[in-house]
């Protein structure tokens, strides 16, 4: 009988709650992450801000999702705000930031860790794994004819989802980033998370994007003060009906945290 191998685990102090839902609080979450890598046990990691909580309130499906995955990270301000109130001390972790960690350290950590990236529109994936490839040199060693990196556009009809499964499962890559945008990335990674048993799988939502060029991530100042929504609003303004969720967000905050 084959041996289990042991699971990191979260201390239950750890997991607190953000209108129920949970966040864990590490204080390096790229370091737990490698860890659970190196022994192989598989993580669906969920990248939460406050859009997301108030997804989850209308879509039990997704809040369910949520609560099931082995690490939930304080992505958004409007998390860490929360929690703060809650008198925790906790430092945002913005999802791309963690995925970008993770990338400069796995394929050094063991060359056989093994990259996906999936998501975006056609010619997008490809341009962000080129871009890698040129960042850290140990993503662009090939072996047995296999890029450390593969990529595939989210454009797919069902025979090509079933393909890209098909690739998935032969592969067995080890970090699995997802970049279908909310809820759709986190329903897809639970659905098909036991391909790959052993991997980390990660939402990044637009992060494909801007590691292609095709977008860019909001300056520093705008990062460092809170503001990263606004300037993704001025480059995406289609998106303000779903940035209502943030004043829904804030007033819920203020009425649990004064009742």
């Amino acid at each position: 009988m084959r041996e289990k191998k042991s699971e990191p685990t979260l201390s239950p102090i750890a997991e607190n709650l953000v209108l129920g839902l949970p966040v864990h609080c590490l204080d390096d979450y790229s370091a737990y992450l490698l860890s659970r890598l190196e022994t192989g046990v598989g993580t669906h990691v969920v990248t939460l801000n406050a859009e997301m909580v108030i997804q989850g309130e209308k879509n039990h499906v997704l809040a369910e999702i949520i609560r099931q995955a082995e690490l939930v990270v304080p992505d958004g301000a409007g998390v860490v705000l929360y929690l703060r109130l809650k008198g925790k001390s906790v430092g945002r972790c913005p999802g791309i930031e963690l995925a970008e960690s993770l990338l400069c350290q796995a394929s050094k950590q063991n060359p056989q860790n093994l990259v996906f990236f999936y998501g975006g529109k056609p010619g997008v994936a490809m341009k962000a794994a080129e871009t890698w490839q040129e960042k850290v040199p140990e993503l662009a060693i090939a072996e047995r004819g296999v890029s450390r990196i593969t990529c595939q556009h989210g454009y797919l009809s069902p025979a090509e989802e079933k393909e890209l499964l098909q690739t998935l499962a032969q592969l067995q890559p080890r970090l699995i980033f997802v970049g279908l945008g909310v809820p759709r990335q986190e329903l897809w990674i639970a659905k098909h998370k036991h391909i790959c048993p052993q991997a980390i799988w990660i939402g990044i939502g637009g992060s494909l994007d801007i590691w292609a060029g095709v977008k860019e991530r909001a300056p520093a100042w705008f990062c460092d003060n809170s503001l990263e929504w606004l300037y993704r609003l001025y480059q995406e303004p289609w998106r303000w009906r779903r940035m209502l969720a943030l004043p829904q967000f804030a007033w819920k905050t203020l009425m649990e945290i004064k009742f």
